[in-house]
């Protein structure tokens, strides 16, 4: 018997359970109109993924409880559809028998669960309860739920259906239990968060799976942003053998049909593969669009220099929100060149935003003069350069807080590895966009969005910003590698210390200069009160700055060289 089965990959927000039900009753809608039997929505549908602290709160479980609730009910004209939905519960049963307790911080969760529900004709027919929680990189889901190790499997037109929650499927006891409790195929809904290179890891974990079960799977997983995580869909179905049955695009909202024939999914629509740089340029889009639209700003503001940083920010924002919603702005100084100048508001003109200037060697001439007596004697250095920028900080949030737009900052991950950027001056902001691009990937980005053919505008990076030195622009002739090496050397030696835990010998091993090595760790270690002061960004790395990167301010280790 063939089986239609929808795949919701929805963007949902954390607390919105209206909101997030009626994405789901949307798209529960269509599968119905659609002929599907059954509909999987992701890990934490109802309440957003991830909630974070909010599931401290007894007063969440119960709005959560209240929203399936209301959920079933809106499903129910849905003769016969099954709906998978996932959901934060606190079960008393499991733990205190009292579902209005405090929920205890620092003490291990008895009774508050990541969990799964099966809806049928208005009403909860079972309930799945995460059994592996990830507590790693992004993850600390051991702060906030308890595992409960039962499988649950339902039938579906003669078809034993087993639901397992995201990390489940990267073990092997969950897909294990679901097997031998009956299921002949493995649903798993997921909000998995992206970084370069995830889609072929989740391939690889999930046919382990499959050779180990010999079940065929359904991933489903959302899309959508939250703060620092751009959920990248990518929801698809490997038969028992692991291949490819159909897969959805990357980075789009959508519901998609599959179809099983007697437990065994039939071929069907396969998405293109995306390059890494097209992947990465959707998760920058995504996490602007979302973080501000979510967040309820009106737009963006961003500092434009002339320089490769602030036109990648420019062009992600632009194809984000559209350019009506975005604002550029230009602070020369005595130290920008008129080519940056020049190639700014070529920029600007070819986005079609708003460009304005406001020139600052008026209010650093008056810093300078205020400050005269306190520095007399003492040569100009790093302390005249940052009073530049933090004077472009405050124009912006002055510009923010009058018009409401959320500065974008424009700093990348190689300057805030070393700390080549300033407190409260290009640090300046509400989120930045960049935050965990190296300056390597920031120019191929820039390549890729100039060439793409999938944009209606092309060519907006002017080319010469592509091509001249990078420089701050805060001293007279000044370029970054004045204070920094290459940006090829800094940023292989900041990927393998920071994002692969290398040790400075293996890295001494690897080719590059010990000098270099020593330097750029060094920076990395004595820079960590700035970016701990740094807005938070978009991640796409498996190790950003930020939640999943965790070291101490004030720490006298060193790691010897060999």
């Amino acid at each position: 018997m063939k089986t239609r089965i929808a795949l919701a990959q929805i963007n949902v927000t954390v607390g919105d359970f209206a909101g997030n039900v009626a994405k789901i009753v949307a798209a529960a809608r269509a599968a119905h109109n659609d002929g599907a039997k059954l509909l999987i929505a992701p890990e934490l549908a109802l309440s957003g993924y991830p909630p974070e602290d909010l599931l401290l709160r007894p007063a969440f479980y119960t709005a959560s409880a209240a929203a399936l609730a209301d959920l079933a009910v809106q499903l129910k004209p849905f003769s016969g559809l099954h709906v998978i939905v996932g959901h934060p519960s606190r079960d008393a049963a499991h733990g205190h028998g009292n579902a209005n307790a405090p929920i205890e911080r620092g003490v291990p969760p008895v009774d508050t669960f990541n969990a799964a529900s099966l809806i049928v004709d208005g009403e909860v027919k079972g309930t799945y309860r995460k059994q592996d929680l990830p507590n790693t990189e992004v993850f600390d889901e051991k702060r906030y739920f308890a595992s409960d190790p039962q499988p649950f499997v339902f039938d579906l037109d003669g078809v034993k259906y087993g639901v397992v929650i995201c990390e489940d499927a990267w073990h092997a006891s969950a897909a294990q239990m679901a097997k031998a409790a009956g299921a002949q195929v493995l649903l798993i809904p997921n909000g998995s968060p992206y970084h370069l290179n995830k889609e072929a890891v989740r391939f690889d974990i999930l046919r382990a799976r499959i050779r180990e079960t010999g079940l065929p799977m359904v991933y489903v997983n959302m899309v959508g942003a939250q703060d620092e995580l751009v959920f990248d869909g990518g929801s698809f179905v490997l038969d028992a053998q692991g291949a490819l049955i159909a897969k959805m695009a990357q980075f789009e909202e959508a519901t998609a049909i599959v179809e099983f024939d007697n437990g065994v999914p039939v071929p069907g629509a396969i998405a293109a593969e995306q390059s890494l740089e097209a992947q990465v340029y959707a998760a920058l889009v995504m996490g602007v669009r979302d973080y501000i639209n979510k967040n309820g700003f009106p737009g963006a503001l961003i500092g434009l220099s002339g320089g490769v940083d602030s036109a990648l920010v420019l062009a992600v924002a632009c194809d984000a929100l559209g350019a009506d919603r975005v604002r550029a702005v230009m602070m020369p100084s005595r130290y920008t060149a008129d080519i940056s100048t020049t190639d700014a508001a070529d920029m600007a003109r070819r986005v079609g935003v708003r460009y304005d200037e406001i020139a600052i060697a008026p209010m650093f001439d008056a810093f300078r003069g205020s400050l005269a007596e306190e520095f007399a004697g003492r040569a100009e250095d790093a302390t005249e350069e940052n009073i530049q920028a933090r004077i472009r900080g405050t124009l912006l949030m002055a510009l923010s807080n009058k018009f409401g737009s959320i500065v974008l900052t424009t700093g990348n991950k190689s300057e805030m590895a070393v700390g080549y950027c300033t407190l409260y001056g290009d640090m300046a902001g509400g989120f930045a966009v960049i935050k965990d691009i190296a300056k390597t990937l920031v120019y191929r980005l820039c390549r890729y969005r100039n060439e793409a053919t999938t944009f209606e505008k092309r060519d907006v990076i002017p080319e010469r910003i592509l091509t001249r030195a990078p420089s701050a622009e805060l001293r007279e002739n000044q370029t970054d590698q004045d204070s920094l090496p290459e940006y090829e050397v800094l940023d292989a030696i900041m990927r393998m210390y920071m994002e692969e835990d290398r040790s400075l010998a293996e890295i001494i091993a690897a080719g590059y200069a010990a000098d270099d090595v020593k330097r750029v760790t060094r920076l990395i270690k004595v820079n960590e009160y700035k970016r701990r002061q740094a807005p938070i960004g978009i991640r796409v790395t498996h190790r950003a700055f930020g939640r999943d990167w965790r070291y101490p301010i004030t720490s006298r280790y060193t790691e010897p060289v060999e």
